[in-house]
């Protein structure tokens, strides 16, 4: 079964331009957290810190690291801290990145196991100066991994792989991660202004081929609200996802770094979350997380032994 047609050009939507510095909307009492403090989120970072890790929860200033952290739970970022993209979503410096530290996945394999971490998020930065966009060094960590914390089940979060043949993600897929996870982000009429280096159907086939790969491996995408979608829009994504046979969908609310990024369109109700997730259960998602404080890594050691649950109960 193929997502839509994955070879038409990307659809253009007329939705309207979002200047950053255009007044967004007042921040809502449901999206507001604490600032981390606890015992727990100061031990984590002084590992992160030893280990000279960079991570997802600090360069993109998720709302979650507090809780998050105070749990020992840490998103690692791997191949630098400079992107090769300008996504206007993201607060992930952009730049000419350094060349690889190939004692990286090593260091990681090491927080891993002073975490204690039973399942663990990697994720990256898209690295389009590399010819393989990073995959091996991916591929990489996760063996560091596995030799090190046998027992630690295995996410990763990777960049679309785009200027890279197919050996890309043939060479993640072969390394044997539990989750393959790639954020479509948005909706595709949104991409050339949220996302203009990326390819909605490109990520998309990304997603359907890591499955036809691996079947066993557990395919996970999200995307975020508020930047001025529609609610059929999303309800199209979902469709295309499940196309794709994509296992585990998460919605979250966007949330603007600086003035200067793409501007919050609106803050997305409770309520509304509450209906797209009843309509991607309905469409046959074995996992959703839809939430206004919802991302990728968002408890997903939690959601891991849910999937499988779910998997196992769908088989039966």
């Amino acid at each position: 079964m193929t997502p839509r047609d994955l070879t038409v050009p990307e659809e253009r939507h007329p939705e309207k331009a979002h200047r950053p510095d255009q007044a967004q909307p007042r921040k809502p009492a449901w999206i507001r957290v604490k600032a981390p403090s606890s015992p727990g989120y100061k031990a984590t970072r002084d590992i992160i810190r030893a280990q000279r890790l960079t991570t997802v929860c600090e360069e993109a200033g998720c709302p979650n690291v507090g809780e998050c952290w105070a749990q020992g739970h840490a998103t690692m970022m791997i191949m630098g801290e400079i992107c090769t993209r300008g996504c206007t979503f993201c607060n992930v410096a952009t730049g000419r990145p350094q060349a690889l530290d190939p004692f990286e996945p090593g260091r990681v394999a090491q927080a891993v196991a002073e975490l204690g971490l039973a399942h663990v998020v990697v994720t990256s930065v898209d690295r389009d100066d590399l010819p393989d966009g990073g995959a091996a060094h991916f591929a990489q960590t996760i063996r560091a991994i596995r030799h090190r914390s046998p027992g630690t089940t295995i996410e990763v979060l990777v960049p679309d792989f785009l200027r890279c043949g197919p050996e890309a993600l043939e060479t993640v897929i072969a390394a044997r991660p539990d989750v393959f996870n790639h954020n479509l982000e948005t909706v595709p009429g949104l991409y050339p202004e949220v996302r203009p280096g990326a390819r909605y159907f490109h990520s998309l086939r990304l997603l359907q081929r890591a499955k036809e790969l691996d079947p066993q491996t557990f395919t996970k995408s999200g995307i975020m609200v508020g930047l001025g979608e529609d609610r059929q829009a999303v309800l199209q994504v979902m469709d295309d996802m499940r196309a794709a046979d994509v296992d585990f969908l998460t919605i979250g609310q966007y949330l603007q770094p600086t003035p200067k990024h793409h501007r919050v369109d609106r803050f997305v109700t409770p309520e509304e979350f509450a209906g797209y997730e009843a309509a991607a259960r309905g469409k046959g998602f074995l996992m959703v997380s839809a939430t206004p404080l919802t991302r990728s890594s968002y408890h997903a050691g939690d959601d891991f032994a849910r999937l499988k649950a779910a998997r196992a109960a769908r088989a039966g």
